[in-house]
């Protein structure tokens, strides 16, 4: 206990001192203390581990104030007992902060515009849709575990705030069955907002972009799918990049795949650092029957995954709730 009372106190001085506070939350002298509970006779764990669990809360006390404080000092104090007559122009000392343009709208505009050289369409994704269009009509059966994994909100009318932007797939291969008859395929990328109920964590929110893919042609392939995504990766990293994937199970695509990246050298990474993107896959046959198209006369592959993720790496941001946040501090970054 006498070493718990010193990371302590040691943990709380430098909460009050650091430039980025946050960074105690991730020490290495927390992630001590918890590596010590497994140690401690079995009546003692549960004594130890609400101490470390009330320290914990007791930096994050320190932290809020110590960021609070720092945006209070950051707001220019304006005179409001300043003379000023009716038609006097405003004082120069009053002259407004221009604002910025948010860093994953410039970054959806670009990830568009790789796509877009790619031959692909953009469709925007709704932001609030039905059941049908957020499962079954991506073969998701009704009861099956794997709506579990897209825990979401709802409307008091039975509307979804979009769990993924696959819910646009449906009305994508419907509207486009009049293009694949007669160019031969639909080619189309979705980037959208979508909701889940999501513990927030420095990885996690409930609020978040994706961007989907969906191609369907008559030859449509994984081979096909591969280079898509490898070109997308490496055009937006700026430099060659080894991909793999391997497989998954996701009830829209049948083969599924998990497609991950070398983590860019630029950014720190090494020969055995892999990042997972994104899911993909061949369109299920019964999510194209849905829509009205003949699977045994057509084929696509569909891809989907987090455009939050893609501007961290690329930029190097260690906590997504800043996208979120309305902190001018972050945004001004982006100028």
């Amino acid at each position: 206990m006498k070493e718990f009372e010193k990371i302590r106190k040691e943990l709380i001085a430098r909460a009050k001192d650091m430039d980025e506070p946050r960074g105690v939350l991730r020490s290495k002298e927390l992630r001590v203390l918890y590596k010590v509970i497994p140690t401690l006779p079995a009546d003692e764990r549960a004594c130890f581990g609400k101490k470390i669990n009330d320290l914990k809360i007791e930096l994050e006390k320190i932290i809020a104030e110590r960021e609070a404080a720092v945006a209070d000092e950051a707001i220019e104090p304006i005179d409001i007992t300043a003379p000023m007559g009716i038609n006097e122009p405003l004082p120069q000392l009053m002259t407004a902060d221009h604002g910025s343009r948010h860093p994953l709208m410039i970054e959806i505009e670009r990830i568009v515009q790789i796509f877009n050289l790619m031959g692909f369409d953009t469709t925007e994704s709704r932001q609030l849709d039905s059941v049908y269009n957020n499962f079954d009509a991506l073969n998701f059966p009704p009861g099956h575990p794997a709506r579990d994994g897209y825990d979401s909100f709802a409307t008091a009318e039975g509307f979804l705030p979009i769990t993924h932007t696959s819910a646009m797939q449906n009305r994508i291969l419907r509207t486009g069955k009049k293009k694949l008859e007669e160019c031969g395929q639909i080619a189309t990328v979705i980037p959208g907002r979508v909701f889940r109920n999501e513990s927030q964590d420095t990885t996690h929110e409930h609020t978040f972009y994706h961007y989907e893919g969906v191609f369907v042609s008559k030859d449509a392939t994984l081979g096909q799918m591969m280079a898509v995504l490898r070109a997308f990766f490496e055009t937006y990293y700026g430099q060659k990049l080894k991909i793999r994937t391997q497989p998954a199970y996701f009830p829209f695509v049948e083969p599924g795949l998990e497609f991950s990246i070398e983590k860019p050298k630029r950014l720190g990474g090494k020969d055995d650092g892999w990042l997972e993107m994104l899911g993909c896959g061949m369109i299920h046959p019964n999510v194209l029957r849905e829509a009205g198209i003949d699977p045994t006369k057509y084929r696509g592959f569909a891809w989907g995954g987090g455009i939050d993720r893609l501007v961290m790496l690329k930029y190097g941001i260690d906590d997504v709730r800043h996208f979120e946040s309305g902190k001018l501090r972050f945004l001004k970054e982006f100028r």
